[in-house]
């Protein structure tokens, strides 16, 4: 086979594989990400309720006085 050839094929699969390792890496960092966010989104939803719920306490003691 020819040097060249051999040396292109080479340089293509270390091409391949760098494309494939960075695509892999990029899809964990954005799953990642993704649940870091639903975690605070979910905190901030439970925040945002229980201060509904102390509202509507805070009122019926202000109807009760």
């Amino acid at each position: 086979m020819n040097e060249n050839i051999l040396t292109a094929l080479i340089a293509f699969l270390g091409t391949v594989c760098g494309s494939a390792a960075g695509i892999i890496t990029s899809g964990r960092l954005t799953a990642h990400r993704l649940d870091r966010l639903e975690r605070k989104v979910d905190l901030h939803n439970n925040a945002v309720e229980r201060i509904a719920v102390l509202e509507c306490r805070i009122n019926t003691l202000d109807r009760t006085q």
